[in-house]
C-alpha cells in the first residue's frame, strides 16, 4: 500500500485513532526538568546524539552574559539552568532571575528583586511547577524571600504569599530577624507542595534552626514543617540538651532534595548544627544534624534518619541529598539511596528502611581535649572501598612534587596535630583532609540507571585549623580586639588575606568592603547584615567599633581594659575556631600528594571504586611537563545515556567531557572562568546541548565571570 492510500484509508477513520502514518511520531523532548534533572538527582540526560565517537566535534552554540557580576567582593554563579521545552531558566551572580531560550540562547524575560541594587549571596537554580492545565509558576530565593513568577512573563504571582514573596523568616518558631536565613538551592516539588531547606550561619553568633518546610504552591502558605532539632516530644529530642530547640541553630538541609514519587518520600541530607567547631553547649548525639532524612512528602513524618557524623565539631556536613538508586544483591534490584559526603564516604541505604546495604562500621576516633568539649567517642565508616577521597595526613603522605616542597612539608608537618580524618581540633594546630569543604560538596553525584555506576568528584586539598579562647587574655588595643574578633567571626568567610581562597562563594576582603565607607555605614552594615553576611546585632557597640577599627587598620594605640568588655559571644561559645586555613607549599601548591582533585566511578553493584583519575590541573606544573594533578573544584557531574560525563568544577577553568566506560578525557574546553556549577544537558527540536555557567569567583577564589556556555554538535 503506498503512503498516499494509507492517508485515504486514514482519513475514513474515526478522528480519535488518526495519526500520521508516514511519518514517525514526534519524539519527546529532552528535558532538564529540575535542579539536577530529575527528581532522583541522577543529573543523567536520555540523549545519545553527542557520543564518545563524535564529542570532539562539539562546538560553541551561544553565550549568554548576564552583565552583574562583580569583581570585589568576587561573585559567582553556581546555578544548575532547567530547561521545560524550549524554555531555560537560570540565575544570575546579582540573584536575578532570568528566561532565555534554550536554543538560542536570546533572553525572553529578567526578574530582578532588588530593583537595580547590588546584591549578594548564592543561587544554584530555579524550581518549576505546573498543573498540567496552563498555571506555570517557577521558584526561587534572593535574600531571605522565595519568590513565585509566571513562568512565561517573569511577573510575580500576586496570589502566592505577599505579592509574591514569602518571608523565609516567618514560621521557625523563634525570634531569627537578626540572624541569617536564606535557601541558596532549589526546592523539590511534590504535587501543590514546594519543599524547601536553609542556608544559615555557621558561626559562634546565634544561628537560626534548620527546620525544613513544605509551602503550597498556590497560596505559599506554610503547610508543613519538620524540626530538625527537635521539639519537646519529637523523636530525637533527647539527643540534645533539654532547652536545645530554643536556641541552638543549623542541622539545616541546604543541598536540596530528591524525591521518590511513587513512595511519596522525599530525601535529603543535613548539616552540622551550630556552632560548628565547639559542641561543649549542645552535647549528645544531635538528631537530625549530619543525617540522611527520608521524610513523608505530604505531611512532613520522618520515615527513617540515618546520621553519618555524630555530634560534628569539623564542618562535615552532608552538602547534597542522596541520589535514588538501585543496586543489585543476590539476582534482584533492591531500591536504595547513596550518599556522597564531605569525608568522600559513599553510603549506600535501603531505601525501605535505612539499613547499610554495605557494612558500615563505628570507629573510634580521639576525642577532644578542648575543655567543655563532649565528642562523640566514635564515627561511622562505609567499607575501604567506598572511601573516595584522601583520608589521611601525615609524613608519609608528605607531597613528592619536589624535593624542596617535600622538605617544607616535612617541616611544616612536624609542628602540627596529623593523623586520620575526624582529628579533632585543639588549640595546637591540626590537619583536615577531607578539608571542609571536601571531599565532595553541594554539586554531588551522576548516576546511570542503566549500568548502576555512580559518577563523584572530591577534592583532597588539606587545611589546617586551631582553637582559641573566645575572650582575650590580656589587656589589648582596640586594633588588636577588632583583629581577634575577625579571626573568630569572620575569617571562616573572608579568609586571612589570601585572595585564592576568600572561603566562602561571593565574599572577599572585608578591607576592601571597608575602604571608604563611612563610620555610620559600617556601624548599620553590622548592625542589619547584608546579603550572605549576617547581623551581629548581639556584639556589644565596643565590639562592633573594634571590629571596624581593625578594617580601617585603625585603633592601634587605644588600649582596652579587659575587665570592661563585655564579650558578648564568648558566654555561650568559650571556644573558637581560627578559620579554615589552607596549606600550601611556597610555590602555592597543596602539602599533600597528588591528586589533589578526582573523578570517581563506583560501581554500586560491587561496592568498589571502578575508576578514579585527576579532575583538573595547575597550567603551571602542566607547561613543566607533569601530568595532571587534580585541584580544588566546586560543581558536579552530568551524564549523558551515550556515556559521556560533563563536568567544569576544576580551578584551571575547563569544561570536560570524560568517557564514563574509561574516565579518559574525551573533549575540553578553556571557559573564561571556572565552571563551578553542574552542567545541564538537554534537547530542542531534536537538537542536544550541552549547558554550563562559568561564574568563577566562589570558593576556589578564582577570577569572577558572569557567562553560559552553550554547546552542540556542529552541522
Amino acid at each position: 500500500m503506498t503512503c498516499f492510500n494509507r492517508l485515504l484509508l486514514l482519513l475514513l477513520l474515526p478522528a480519535a485513532i488518526w495519526q500520521p502514518a508516514c511519518q514517525p511520531a514526534s519524539k519527546p523532548p529532552v528535558n532538564w526538568r529540575m535542579y539536577s534533572g530529575d527528581a532522583s538527582g541522577a543529573k543523567y540526560a536520555a540523549t545519545r546524539q553527542i557520543t564518545p565517537q563524535n564529542v570532539g566535534q562539539l562546538q560553541l552554540a551561544w553565550t549568554y552574559r548576564t552583565g552583574d557580576m562583580r569583581q570585589q567582593p568576587a561573585t559567582t554563579i553556581e546555578c544548575n539552568p532547567i530547561v521545560i521545552d524550549s524554555f531555560m531558566y537560570i540565575s544570575s551572580p546579582g540573584l536575578k532571575a532570568i528566561a532565555l531560550d534554550a536554543g538560542s540562547g536570546r533572553e525572553i524575560w529578567k526578574f530582578d528583586p532588588y530593583g537595580g541594587k547590588q546584591a549578594h549571596g548564592v543561587n544554584r537554580g530555579i524550581t518549576y511547577w505546573t498543573d498540567g492545565q496552563g498555571d506555570e509558576r517557577i521558584f526561587y530565593v534572593a535574600g531571605s524571600n522565595l519568590y513565585g513568577l509566571h513562568a512565561r512573563t517573569g511577573k510575580l504571582l500576586p496570589d502566592f504569599g505577599h505579592d509574591g514573596r514569602v518571608d523565609l523568616y516567618e514560621g521557625l518558631g523563634r525570634e531569627v530577624r537578626y540572624m541569617w536565613v536564606t535557601a541558596a538551592t532549589p526546592g523539590m516539588v511534590y504535587k501543590d507542595l514546594l519543599i524547601l531547606g536553609s542556608t544559615l550561619g555557621e558561626g559562634p553568633a546565634p544561628v537560626a534552626p534548620g527546620h525544613i518546610r513544605a509551602y503550597d504552591v498556590r497560596s505559599g502558605q506554610m503547610r508543613w514543617i519538620f524540626h530538625t532539632i527537635p521539639h519537646p516530644g519529637e523523636y530525637g529530642y533527647d539527643t540534645w540538651p533539654e532547652d536545645a530547640w530554643q536556641r541552638i541553630g543549623g542541622a539545616n538541609a541546604w543541598g536540596g532534595f530528591t524525591l521518590d514519587e511513587e513512595r511519596g518520600w522525599v530525601f535529603c541530607g543535613t548539616g552540622s548544627a551550630a556552632y560548628d567547631h565547639w559542641g561543649g553547649n549542645r552535647a549528645g548525639q544531635n538528631l537530625f544534624a549530619n543525617c540522611i532524612l527520608a521524610l513523608d512528602a505530604e505531611t512532613g513524618e520522618r520515615i527513617w534518619h540515618y546520621q553519618v557524623v555524630h555530634h560534628d565539631i569539623w564542618d562535615y556536613d552532608l552538602p547534597c541529598p542522596p541520589n535514588l538508586v538501585q543496586v543489585q544483591r543476590e539476582g534482584k534490584l533492591v531500591d536504595a539511596v547513596a550518599q556522597p559526603t564531605k569525608m568522600g564516604h559513599l553510603f549506600v541505604l535501603e531505601r525501605e528502611t535505612g539499613k547499610p546495604i554495605f557494612p558500615v562500621e563505628e570507629v573510634p576516633v580521639p576525642p577532644s581535649e578542648i575543655p567543655g568539649e563532649q565528642s562523640w567517642p566514635t564515627q561511622p565508616f562505609p567499607p575501604p572501598s567506598l572511601r573516595y577521597a584522601q583520608q589521611r595526613f601525615t609524613a608519609a603522605e608528605a607531597t613528592d612534587l619536589s624535593p624542596g616542597a617535600r622538605q617544607f612539608a616535612l617541616e611544616w608537618l612536624s609542628k602540627v596535630q596529623t593523623g586520620d580524618i575526624f582529628l579533632p581540633p585543639g588549640i595546637q594546630p591540626s590537619v583536615v583532609l577531607p578539608q571542609f569543604n571536601g571531599g565532595t560538596d553541594w554539586g554531588g553525584a551522576a548516576y546511570d540507571p542503566i549500568t548502576r555506576m555512580l559518577y563523584v568528584n572530591a577534592s583532597n586539598e588539606a587545611e589546617w585549623i586551631s582553637m582559641v579562647k573566645a575572650a582575650p587574655q590580656s589587656r589589648i588595643s582596640q586594633y588588636e580586639l577588632g583583629g581577634h574578633l575577625y579571626r573568630t567571626l569572620c575569617s571562616a568567610c573572608h579568609g586571612f588575606g589570601n585572595p585564592r581562597n576568600p572561603g566562602s562563594p561571593g565574599l572577599g576582603s572585608l578591607r576592601e568592603v571597608a575602604r571608604g565607607k563611612s563610620l555610620d555605614y559600617l556601624r548599620q552594615l553590622l548592625l542589619e547584615g547584608k546579603g550572605q553576611m549576617p547581623k551581629f546585632a548581639l556584639l556589644a557597640q565596643q565590639e562592633r567599633d573594634a571590629l571596624i577599627a581593625y578594617l580601617r587598620e585603625e585603633g592601634q594605640q587605644s588600649m582596652l581594659n579587659q575587665n570592661e568588655l563585655r564579650l558578648s559571644f564568648a558566654e555561650e561559645i568559650p571556644y573558637l575556631a581560627t578559620g579554615h586555613r589552607e596549606i600550601k607549599d611556597p610555590e602555592g601548591f597543596p602539602l599533600n600528594k597528588r591528586p589533589w582533585g578526582t573523578l570517581s566511578a563506583i560501581d554500586l553493584d560491587k561496592g568498589n571504586i571502578a575508576w578514579q583519575v585527576p579532575l583538573g590541573t595547575y597550567p603551571e606544573l602542566e607547561a613543566r611537563g607533569l601530568p595532571p594533578t587534580g585541584t580544588f573544584n566546586m560543581g558536579g557531574p552530568a551524564l549523558t545515556a551515550s556515556g559521556l560525563i560533563f563536568i567544569g568544577a576544576s580551578m584551571d577553568e575547563r569544561f570536560r567531557a570524560f568517557e564514563a566506560a574509561t574516565g579518559k578525557v574525551l573533549w575540553e574546553y578553556q571557559l573564561d572562568a571556572g565552571g563551578y556549577a553542574t552542567p545541564t544537558i538537554y534537547e530542542v527540536q531534536g537538537k542536544a546541548y550541552v549547558v554550563i555557567a562559568a561564574g568563577g569567583g566562589g570558593k576556589p577564589g578564582t577570577r569572577p565571570g558572569d557567562a553560559y556556555y552553550c554547546f552542540s554538535l556542529g552541522e
